[in-house]
């Protein structure tokens, strides 16, 4: 840095240089310098951002109204943490996920960033810590220990409800609608792999739509647990330095500010030291995630070929598939998918271990946990407006392939059990692959079905409802 071009900031090591150009300090800084690990920042739809704005303009009002905080200096510190809210100070927070383990220098971050904010509305000098102090003042009450796992539980709750769930329920109202329009559209269901009985094109796409509405309820029962926030517990749960109501009057702020039920946690030792609620949400996207892997396996088996694979419906052609095969179409939103829930799967794998982590009073993995369950949600959320756009909604059957499969499928010798038992039914059925014929002309061959029973009782739309099989 160009010594015009600095400011010092001092902190309890010495001195530090800081961009003069710029509203962070001297803690901020040094893990700026410390840390050059990877790129990833807290970025991810400013969700962190965003929850820090949110947690320090919440106590500071906590701290106004218990007495902790003159009214002037919460007005200010109001002020520049709303701008933090409202995204006009996001070039303000530089960190990487991969710092101290209970995310410290993220929360300096936000202190000093939001002090010296407050400092230039008050007309003051930024870096002179007057007359709004980033420890004193914006983080009153507070400790990193407890700041961030309420950061974790805003953060999350609010990427769920703002965009994962709303892109959930678009995909699974879609395959809903598609499952009425196919629901008499006889097709051949299998089981490992080979031929089974029948079933409709209606009731497979219901079963997807099903994994996706109870991977909702998963994540519905999940996000209840991120409720209980661990404000009040300071540096390990006993709530030293801060006013005894100061955890319950933080979170009815911060309740009203979210419109969320937010509370303050009932036992402040557990959500230092575990962070089982992002655990449990980490799972519930996991869920979704197998639920959505298999249903894009699903939809390029039934759409491989065009004419060597099955064939049964069709997708929309969005990009050409191949640089040297003319003409070649792939199955890419199911594809790109199927590669989002690769890499949910290791999130989850992350934070699950991350999870079981914590040691005595405090988890020191609390930034990579955090960041691989965003990531999870924005990317699931990502992939699947994407794959709805762009391919479920233009599933069609095609007609003729389905047709052919059910009537070329031994499998319909299941609606004779009732009538000639097993053993003469698995007769047909051998004999009809052994020589190539047809399951009618098998049990003709065999003498133990005639053709008009054999019509009466195989009817394969009648074999997709309980009963016998028969129309």
């Amino acid at each position: 840095m160009n010594a015009a071009n600095i400011r010092i900031e001092k902190d309890a090591l010495g001195e530090v240089r800081v961009p003069a150009d710029h509203l962070w300090g001297a803690q901020t800084q040094r893990s700026i310098e410390n840390f050059p690990i990877g790129t990833d920042r807290f970025r991810w739809g400013r969700a962190v951002i965003h929850a820090f704005g949110v947690l320090k303009k919440c106590a500071a009002v906590a701290n106004g109204e218990l007495g902790e905080l003159p009214r002037d200096k919460v007005d200010l510190i109001v002020r520049a943490a709303q701008e933090v809210i409202d995204g006009k100070l996001d070039g303000e927070f530089p960190l990487v996920v991969f710092q101290t383990g209970s995310g410290t220098q993220s929360n300096m971050n936000a202190n000093e960033v939001i002090a010296n904010r407050a400092i230039q509305l008050a007309g003051g000098v930024v870096g002179s810590k007057k007359p709004i102090h980033p420890n004193d003042d914006v983080n009153r009450g507070q400790s990193s220990n407890d700041t961030f796992p309420a950061v974790m539980h805003i953060a999350t709750l609010g990427e769920l409800e703002g965009r994962l769930m709303p892109a959930l329920e678009q995909l699974r109202a879609t395959l809903d609608a598609k499952a009425r329009a196919f629901e008499d559209v006889v097709m051949i269901g299998r089981t490992h792999l080979m031929d089974a009985t029948p079933v409709t094109l209606g009731q497979a796409i219901s079963g997807w739509s099903a994994q996706l509405e109870d991977a909702q309820a998963a994540l519905a029962c999940a996000r209840e647990q991120l409720f209980p926030l661990a404000l009040g517990g300071t540096a390990v749960g006993t709530g030293l330095n801060a006013h005894p109501r100061f955890g319950d009057v933080a979170a009815a702020a911060i309740a009203k500010e979210t419109g969320e039920p937010f509370v303050s946690g009932r036992n402040k030792f557990a959500l230092l030291s575990a962070h089982d609620a992002i655990v449990n949400v980490s799972a519930g996207l996991r869920t979704l995630a197998g639920a959505l892997m298999k249903i894009a396996n699903d939809v390029r088996w039934h759409a491989s070929g065009p004419r060597a694979g099955l064939g049964e419906i069709s997708i929309p052609d969005n990009e050409p598939g191949s640089s040297i095969m003319p003409g070649k179409v792939n199955p890419t939103q199911a594809e790109a998918l199927t590669m989002v829930c690769v890499r949910v799967f290791g999130n989850d794998a992350a934070v699950a271990f991350a999870g079981s982590q914590g040691n005595f009073q405090l988890n020191v993995y609390k930034p990579v946990m955090l960041q691989g369950v965003l990531e999870s949600i924005a990317l699931l959320s990502d992939a699947m407006l994407s794959f709805d756009e762009r391919c479920a909604r233009g599933i069609e059957p095609n007609a003729g392939n389905l047709r052919r499969n059910v009537e070329g499928s031994l499998m319909l010798v299941t609606a004779l059990n009732p009538h000639i038992g097993y053993e003469n039914a698995a007769k047909i059925a051998q004999n009809a692959h052994r020589k190539g014929t047809t399951l009618r002309e098998s049990a003709r061959e065999l003498g133990l079905v005639s053709e008009a029973d054999f019509d009466r009782w195989v009817k394969p739309e009648a074999m997709t409802r309980p009963g016998s099989g028969e129309g």
